[in-house]
């Protein structure tokens, strides 16, 4: 409290001078988020990168051309002994420049594998943008999360900033009882100890409203250093929280179970690749070279060939078979994994739909509590204002209509968090 106490009196005082804050909804809220947030970014540029990388797999389909040149100087030349009518004679091989210049193109025109690998490579990109879904889904949650947290926190400053007056309040008014006689000392001192008491309290809750906002600033990606001012209040959701609720339990759309989906078919995808590696293959290549030696003068000599290439797989040491079945034990296991995975989703729904069930019937029994807490507490002000109450009456009136306000408020959150958290496991956008 001591460390962020002069912070909240700089940000307090910043306002009254004049600083314009940044309106901040929900709505708009999310759209910075979605625009400004590192995660999102980083997402988006694993899309473009998984992008150029499938672009670049198609460059085995074209042509592969290659220009390659040469020079060669012949410090010493080679000699050869030949036999000629039985006496040995020397003759030197070779020229003083040797220059080469060739261009090779070759592309495959049968290779079942690399066409299946092809698809294999778009399959990257879908998986990448999933994943990025995924990443604006869990951005979602945790900016609704974050801005619902503010509601809390400035609500709850609210109710303790109420508390504070109510207590200043009666200790004005037992000052002034004590003055004419009609109050004790005790009552006068334990007023004024219920007052301080209760400062304390709204500067906690100020320092509460402040982390809350730098949490929400964090989540979405600004400057830690901007004024904001969420708008908005909790009582807004009331209406969303005592609608009839359908629940939802259709995880088509989550996002975890779509990659794990996209993960088996790419694993399909891998085996029967490696199955069409036992399948000959076709390449085309084409050779032209010009090509030149002499010692002072150069002769100039072009040359070219074309060829196919058929390659017939015959035996490998069974690595193609062994792979195949690495593949199959990995799909396997994929499957097992998916199948825990949707029963632990499944689990997760009806936990948030409990919590929301709860969180309803704690509201309204909160919201019952607080009109008999506020009536409560205005007839014990009124008895202790003529003297039939004590102030030990009133503060414990008080306190049962603060505890109320803070329980219904807590309600209302609790919903929209569970609610929040429900929306991000069944894949809503």
């Amino acid at each position: 409290m001591i460390l962020i106490g002069p912070m909240v009196m700089k940000a307090q005082d910043g306002v009254s001078a004049g600083s314009t804050a940044l309106q901040l909804t929900l709505d708009q809220a999310l759209e910075i988020a979605l625009s400004e947030s590192n995660t999102i970014k980083i997402a988006d540029m694993t899309v473009e990168k998984t992008g150029y990388a499938k672009k670049g797999s198609y460059a085995s389909l074209y042509p592969n051309v290659n220009i390659n040149g040469s020079y060669q100087r012949t410090l010493q030349k080679q000699v050869m002994v030949m036999d000629m009518g039985g006496q040995p004679m020397e003759i030197k091989v070779g020229r003083d420049n040797n220059i080469s210049t060739s261009a090779t193109a070759s592309m495959p025109l049968v290779n079942a594998s690399l066409w299946e690998s092809l698809k294999l490579s778009g399959m990257d990109v879908e998986l990448a943008v999933e994943q990025a879904r995924s990443s604006k889904i869990g951005m979602v949650k945790q900016v609704k999360q974050a801005f619902y947290a503010v509601l809390l926190a400035q609500k709850s400053l609210d109710v303790v900033t109420q508390v504070y007056e109510n207590a200043q309040k009666n200790y004005e008014k037992t000052e002034q009882r004590f003055n004419v006689g009609k109050a004790s000392e005790v009552e006068r001192l334990r007023a004024q100890v219920t007052m301080m008491n209760a400062e304390p309290n709204v500067s906690s809750a100020e320092n509460a409203v402040l982390l809350a906002t730098w949490q929400l600033k964090a989540v979405m990606g600004i400057d830690l250093d901007t004024d904001v001012e969420v708008v908005g209040d909790l009582n807004d959701y009331t209406q969303q929280m005592l609608a009839p609720y359908v629940s939802e339990d259709d995880l088509s759309n989550n996002s975890s179970l779509v990659q794990l989906d996209i993960q088996n078919r790419m694993l399909e995808s891998t085996i029967r690749m490696q199955k069409k590696q036992y399948l000959p293959t076709l390449a085309a290549n084409i050779n032209y070279n010009y090509s030149a030696m002499g010692d002072d003068k150069l002769s100039w000599f072009p040359s070219s060939t074309a060829a196919l290439s058929l390659s017939i797989p015959v035996f490998d040491g069974f690595q193609k078979h062994f792979n195949i079945k690495q593949s199959q034990v990995n799909k396997s296991m994929l499957e097992l994994q998916r199948e825990d995975v949707e029963r632990n989703l499944r689990i997760g729904i009806r936990n948030y739909n409990d919590q929301m069930a709860l969180c309803i019937k704690n509201y309204e029994a909160a919201n019952a509590t607080v009109a008999i807490a506020q009536k409560s507490y205005d007839i014990s002000e009124k008895m202790y204002e003529v003297g039939k109450a004590t102030l030990v009456e009133l503060n414990d009136a008080q306190l049962a209509l603060q505890q109320a306000q803070l329980t219904q408020a807590q309600a209302v959150y609790n919903f929209m968090v569970a609610k929040a958290s429900l929306d991000e496991l069944i894949g809503k956008e």
